[in-house]
């Protein structure tokens, strides 16, 4: 998996400068990322503060789905 640029608390503040009134062309242009970028952060980040932020869990995506039926697996092996 490619390494992101920017670090979660990056994303939030650059999130965070739109929800000040700057314009999105005007921010993604400012810190070299698309439209499209700021886009899919807004949905994966939008809801978050900061307290939320330090508390995300590891595991996120389809990897959750695997790791519920590994531990379902094994506790009904037992």
């Amino acid at each position: 998996m490619k390494k992101s640029r920017f670090t979660e608390s990056q994303i939030f503040s650059i999130l965070k400068e739109v929800d000040a009134g700057v314009k999105v062309e005007a921010v993604c242009r400012k810190h070299g990322t698309s439209n499209a970028t700021h886009y899919n952060w807004k949905a994966r980040y939008g809801g978050m503060d900061t307290s939320e932020l330090r508390r995300k869990p590891i595991i996120s995506g389809p990897w959750i789905l695997c790791t519920i039926v590994c531990i379902a697996a094994n506790a009904s092996a037992r």
